[in-house]
């Protein structure tokens, strides 16, 4: 989905979706609702909850998606430094662009007879 449709879905909408998610692939690695829970550290209530679009914490929405070995979607939430295009042309504009003689450095100029 892009991120449109997200936008205009309810946060019901966007909770079971979650849930749809988390069941299709607890499901899929063949894990029943109470072995998830366990592996979780939460109630298998809680579990069934968070797959039928509920209201959960998000600490036991973390602790499914590490008991299912899903926290790479977590990687959407990670925050990338990104230096503006401004700040790119200031940092290219002091750059050197090309060297200078060395100050002080007259005894070179004499020994090569200059």
């Amino acid at each position: 989905m892009s991120y449109m449709e997200w936008s205009v879905m309810s946060d019901k909408a966007l909770m079971e979706t979650i849930g749809d998610y988390i069941q299709w692939n607890r499901l899929n690695q063949n894990k029943s609702q109470s072995i998830v829970a366990d592996a979780a550290g939460i109630s298998r209530s809680t579990l069934s909850l968070l797959e039928r679009g509920e209201k959960i914490r998000i600490d036991s929405l973390i602790q499914v998606l590490r008991a299912l070995d899903l926290l790479h979607v977590m990687d959407a939430f990670k925050v990338k430094e990104e230096i503006s295009p401004l700040e790119y042309a200031k940092l290219k504009k002091k750059q050197r662009k090309q060297a200078s003689p060395r100050k002080g450095n007259t005894e070179n100029k004499e020994r090569l007879g200059w």
